[in-house]
């Protein structure tokens, strides 16, 4: 799996207003786009561009002005991984710029399609199962501990 720079900026900028906005409801601190570049060494331009997909997507809100900023649009624990990606690079897997399912084979390769749609499946499980909450707070679900403790998991 490969995952963009993008990506890995939108899922590390989401991570730090999880953990900027603390616990409870209605506790929503705007943080500047500076402050986030800076705490997760982003390029400051590069992170506007996201923070402004990821608000035309529904995952941040942004007020402009002295007092603006940016900060989540719900709870972290209920934006996936999966949505944040989805949001800046589109669906999560495709096979030459295709979605699996519509990619046909044929003879000897013609497995190669199932195999696509069980790997989107997996990676589905996964990112849609780990929250940004679970990021930002560092206690992933058991599931995702179990797989990053096999050795072959790292190499």
């Amino acid at each position: 799996m490969r995952l963009s720079a993008r990506v890995d900026y939108a899922l590390r900028a989401t991570a730090e207003l999880a953990a900027v906005a603390g616990d409870g409801p209605g506790r929503t601190r705007p943080v500047t786009a500076e402050q986030i570049a800076r705490a997760q060494d982003i390029p400051p331009k590069f992170l506007e561009s996201i923070l402004l997909q990821l608000r035309r997507g529904g995952i941040v809100h942004a007020q402009r002005g002295p007092e603006g900023g940016y900060w989540l649009a719900r709870p972290a624990a209920e934006i996936s991984l999966a949505e944040v990606i989805r949001v800046i690079d589109g669906p999560l897997a495709h096979v030459r710029g295709h979605r699996p399912e519509q990619v046909g084979y044929h003879g000897a390769a013609r497995s190669l399609q199932e195999v696509w749609i069980a790997l989107r499946a997996s990676e589905r499980e996964i990112l849609e199962l780990v929250t940004v909450a679970d990021v930002a707070s560092g206690t992933l679900p058991e599931r995702v501990n179990q797989l990053a403790a096999d050795p072959r998991a790292w190499s």
